[in-house]
Formats: C-alpha cells, structure tokens, sequence
C-alpha cells in the first residue's frame, strides 16, 4: 500500500496524494545561456522528463531562468545553495520550485524573505538532505559518519524552521550514495513526516552501475510504497536518467511508457542472432505509446509458450521464425521479415483498436 503523503502542486503538477509517481531529471546547462537551456529543456520533455531542475551558481543564472521558465512545458526548479537572493530572483522570475535548505541561507531575516515569497506565489521547497553534507555537529553525535538517524535529524531541522514560519508546502529528499542508507533513511522519516518524498541515490556513478544502484534503491522503497517523484542521477546523458526513471515505474507496474520489451537470454538452443533481433525490435518500437508486451524469443520450440503473456512476440531459428500474440501463432516468416513482420501486426491490431 502506498504511503499517504500530502499533495505538492509544482505548477500543474501534483507530487504526492494521489498522483502517479513522476519522473525528474537535471539540466547539464547553465540557464544564464537562455537559448541552449531552452533547447534542452525542449530535449528532455520529448524524452519524458515531467520536472526538470537546473543549478543556479549566480545571479546571471537565476535571472536567466525568467525566459526558460516562459519556455517550458513542464515545470522547473532551481537549485540553490546557501545565497538567498538567488532564490528570490528565481522566485521573482517564475520558477515553480526551489531546492534549498533554509537552514543553510542565514539570518532568521533571509530565511523568513525566502519563504514570504514563496507563500506568495504557492511555490514549494524541497529540502534536500544528502549523507556527503551533514553537518558537523550532527555527524559528531553519530561516530562521525553519516547514519540513517543522522540524515533524519537533518531534515527535520529544516522541516521545522518552515513549519515555525507557518509554511509546509514541502517536498523532502534523503540521497545517499550507499544504497541501504537511502532506503533506511528514507523508510525512518516515513514514519515522522506525512511531505512528499523525491526519491533518488546520490552520485549513483556511471551508466551501468548507477541504473543499478538507482533500481535498487529506489525500486525498493517504491514497491514498499514510499516516493512520490524520482530522480536517477547518472554521470551521463539527462536522457538516460529519463530512460532508467521510466523504467523502474513501468518494472513495478506504477506507470506505463509505451511497449515493454521481453527478451529470453541465449543459450545453445538459440538459433538466431538474438542480440541483434531485439535491437531491432527495441529500435523499432521507439514511437509507440501504446502499454503492449513484446517478447523476442530465441527459440521457436519454446519462444509462444513461454512467452504467452506477451501482446506480440517473435521468435526464430533455421532461417525462418514465428510471429505470435498470448501464445498463438498468427503466422510463420522468414527470419528476415520478423520484424517487419512483428510490426505490422502491431500496427494492425492498433489502427483496430482505435
């Protein structure tokens, strides 16, 4: 059962309650270069993004944001660290949210300037906690290293200062790079605090390894029913961290983003050139939105009965294969045609639905 946490508008976005779980990543550009960040954050929406958040260095940065935010289809958040006006810049200029720590930016003064103006405008705050950043009297109550309790502590902090200037519009992340730490600490304020959870693991590393970390993590704590928007942070293209976010929500059935491929490994039974078919079947399925199994099999004997569940499959040997649908065989083609094959089934069985 999914926590039940409060609702969070981000411009026409909700994050929390209810509403599905939804997909973020981070600009690699400096909103100061309007025209390029415009770009990107054109480039990222066709890839999924629902949130895109960009770093805000300087006061050239958040004036910047202005037009990106005038430019964007989805909403933006700015990520400051420690200078308050920077935040009221980006506030003043419409961002729809901001990363900030307000325990981080001064004087009671700054921080209560900060939060008057994003009451105003009904923008809301995450509060970032990372395990890489605690602060040095918290770490020296916890043997000098980051603990689950200890990144609790940090984030209840600044819940708190919001919560004594009468503000709660929050959205609360707990990122570490050690896996279990951010499923324990995450699972600890569950139980504590009813915001919204951005899920994510920090500096998770490259391609391979952080798709592996960022499943893990995050994957557990959704399938336990705790996040409300995810973030994979790759050292790689923003795209990829889309790519990775949209599958672990489609992995555990909370969204669905066009066909799921299903492919069997290869074994000395295989008699096609496996690898090779289902890159061309995952190529080719690139445009369609519609939630269908598709199953690449390389077996013909086995490929239909084990891959029943699938909305289409193809499956190969010997020169020739099988394209089927729940087990059923529609009809046999050379192996050369199965993938044209395949989508003309499919594209038949949508024009039909439709």
């Amino acid at each position: 059962m999914r926590r039940i946490s409060r609702a969070v508008t981000v411009r026409n976005l909700t994050v929390g309650g209810n509403a599905p779980v939804s997909v973020q990543t981070m600009s690699t550009v400096n909103p100061s270069a309007t025209a390029e960040a415009i770009a990107d954050v054109k480039r990222l929406v066709g890839y999924g993004a629902e949130i895109i958040r960009f770093a805000v260095p300087d006061m050239a940065a958040a004036k910047g944001l202005e037009r990106v935010v005038r430019a964007s289809s989805v909403p933006l958040v700015a990520d400051i660290h420690f200078d308050y006006k920077l935040a009221l810049q980006a506030v003043a200029g419409g961002i729809d949210a901001l990363r900030i720590n307000p325990g981080n930016i001064g004087s009671d003064e700054k921080v209560a300037s900060v939060v008057d103006a994003v009451k105003k405008k009904n923008i809301p705050i995450r509060i970032g906690i990372n395990s890489g950043s605690l602060p040095a009297d918290i770490l020296d109550t916890h043997n000098g290293h980051p603990t689950a309790e200890g990144m609790v502590e940090g984030a209840l902090r600044h819940i708190r200062i919001c919560e004594r200037l009468d503000y709660k519009n929050l959205v609360i992340s707990l990122k570490a790079s050690h896996v279990p730490l951010m499923i324990e600490a995450y699972s600890l304020l569950a139980t504590k605090v009813d915001y919204p959870f951005h899920l994510g693991v920090t500096e998770a590393g490259l391609l391979r390894e952080g798709t592996i970390k960022s499943a893990i993590g995050i994957g557990t704590l959704l399938h336990q029913g705790i996040g409300d928007t995810i973030r994979v942070s790759l050292t790689d293209d923003p795209a990829e961290e889309i790519k990775t976010g949209r599958l672990i929500l489609s992995s555990l059935g909370l969204r669905h983003f066009g066909p799921t491929l299903i492919s069997c490994p290869t074994c000395g039974r295989t008699q096609v050139e496996l690898i090779k078919l289902a890159k061309e079947v995952e190529a080719a399925l690139e445009g369609i939105e519609e939630p269908l199994k598709i199953a690449v099999m390389g077996c013909a004997v086995n490929g239909p009965g084990e891959a029943r569940e699938a909305d289409f499959g193809i499956a190969g040997g010997n020169g020739k294969g099988l394209i089927f649908s729940h087990g059923n065989i529609l009809r046999t083609v050379p192996e050369a045609k199965l993938v044209t094959g395949l989508l003309e089934e499919i594209h038949t069985y949508l024009e039909n639905k439709h």
